[in-house]
């Protein structure tokens, strides 16, 4: 089976085709440097030329701030983009895999939202994955749809990262505390998206690490790990005023991965364990 990763430069899609080519996979992955996703006519031409079995695409727009000023260009790759590419895997007949976020959802309530919930985005970001969805969906009938959320892995910057590089000046952190989702490994999530990615149980799910928390409390569990004596100051949202609105309640239910026959991801306590081994392994 050859399989074909968009995003190869980013956290995921890194992981995932490493994990592919562990695995005896042929993997053929791609970042913005090999193919420019929102150019129609390269795509088909790559697409074709490469001929995959199946498509993960993990490419994104995600600078949820800058988005909300940069619409034109957060359009282009989150939505022409996925539409270049769900068009070429329909020509070939290639499996089609979508990674989407939390960013969907409206974030309101404490009830972890399901997959057939219906979106309802309020930043821009959001609202061009929630297309990518439909374009998915309209354009493929072997499709998965995968949401997502506070992602966290080796390649590339992520919270775990940024919070330990302010360690090194600072011994006191305000942090929002009412913003409430699941911290998410992407080596033990790559896992996952292959086994899938190999079965024909399409559809949307939600895949994260097990457990809820705050980002305050996700913080409050890094400096735990790592022995670290900073004072975390939990902080609200409007305390904390950002370009974009972020949703407040980003918990997902994963029953329906369970439901399928796949095994939920381990907690996200046990994944940043697992994360900050490594890092210290590789010395970053």
């Amino acid at each position: 089976m050859r399989i074909l990763v968009t995003g190869y430069s980013g956290q995921l899609g890194y992981d995932v085709v490493r994990e592919g080519v562990n695995r005896g996979i042929d993997m053929v992955g791609i970042g913005s440097k090999e193919l420019n996703i929102t150019d129609g006519p390269s795509v088909k031409e790559f697409i074709h030329e490469k001929n995959p079995d199946a498509i993960i695409h993990c490419a994104a727009y995600t600078a949820v701030d800058k988005a909300e000023d940069d619409k034109e260009k957060c359009w282009k790759v989150n939505v022409e983009g996925t539409t270049h590419l769900a068009n070429a895997a329909k020509e070939i007949a290639a499996k089609f895999m979508f990674i989407s976020t939390d960013y969907v959802f409206e974030g309101l309530g404490k009830v972890p939202f399901i997959e057939s919930d219906v979106p309802n985005p309020v930043g821009f970001y959001g609202i061009t994955k929630y297309e990518g969805e439909k374009v998915v969906q309209s354009l493929l009938n072997e499709w998965f749809i995968v949401r997502i959320s506070w992602v966290f892995g080796m390649n590339g910057t992520n919270f775990v990262k940024k919070i330990l590089e302010l360690t090194e000046k600072c011994s006191e952190l305000n942090i929002v505390g009412d913003q409430i989702g699941s911290p998410t490994y992407t080596f033990e999530l790559s896992r996952l998206l292959l086994d899938m990615i190999q079965t024909e149980r399409y559809g949307i799910y939600h895949a994260t690490n097990e457990g809820f928390c705050s980002w305050a409390e996700f913080a409050n569990e890094i400096f735990h790990i790592t022995n670290k004596r900073i004072k975390v100051n939990t902080i609200t949202s409007e305390e904390y005023p950002t370009r974009a609105v972020r949703p407040k309640n980003s918990r997902m239910s994963k029953q329906k991965l369970i439901d399928n026959g796949f095994n939920p991801l381990p907690s996200w306590q046990e994944a940043l364990e697992h994360f900050l081994t490594n890092l210290k392994l590789e010395g970053k």
